[in-house]
């Protein structure tokens, strides 16, 4: 059985960057299980699997344009360092703010000048290659309700 649109997949992943430093895995927990086909995960990760059989293993290298994007200039922007509490002026520090138009955002902390902070709304990963080691460990043919594990836990209804 191979996997094609409509599955329920389950895949045991290690995710690394260029310089082979590990940023996530489920290598001993719990598999991420998804709908192929659904765009209910990275583009690039979706299409490496297309047509995997069961156990099968390889390596799926994802462009960022596949991923999290490219790094976007204007998601960054300065404000001055005392609005930014001391403990969080810390490269990579995430951040909770309202934008201007009332909703809820993330920034994390990218620099560090002497009289402003400058913060940074592109994804994390943006701009990065990302190295997925796949395993399949599971398909199930026809959907599933609930897309659960892996990328940070989690879950959507389908």
């Amino acid at each position: 059985m191979n996997v094609s649109k409509g599955d329920l997949v389950s895949v045991e992943y290690t995710i690394r960057l260029d310089d082979d430093r590990v940023i996530e895995t489920t290598v001993g927990e719990a598999p991420l299980s998804y709908t192929h086909g659904q765009n209910e995960i990275l583009q690039g990760l979706e299409a490496g699997l297309d047509g995997m059989g069961l156990g099968a293993a390889k390596v799926i290298t994802v462009k960022p344009t596949d991923a999290y994007g490219e790094i976007h200039p204007e998601g960054f922007f300065e404000v001055q360092r005392d609005r930014v509490p001391t403990e969080a002026q810390r490269i990579g520090t995430k951040l909770e703010t309202t934008a201007p138009d009332g909703r809820v955002v993330f920034p994390y902390v990218a620099e560090i000048r002497p009289n402003v902070i400058v913060l940074d709304l592109n994804h994390p990963l943006a701009g990065r290659t990302l190295r997925f080691d796949v395993r399949v460990v599971d398909i199930q043919r026809g959907a599933r309700q609930l897309v659960t594990g892996g990328m940070r836990g989690r879950e959507t209804e389908t």
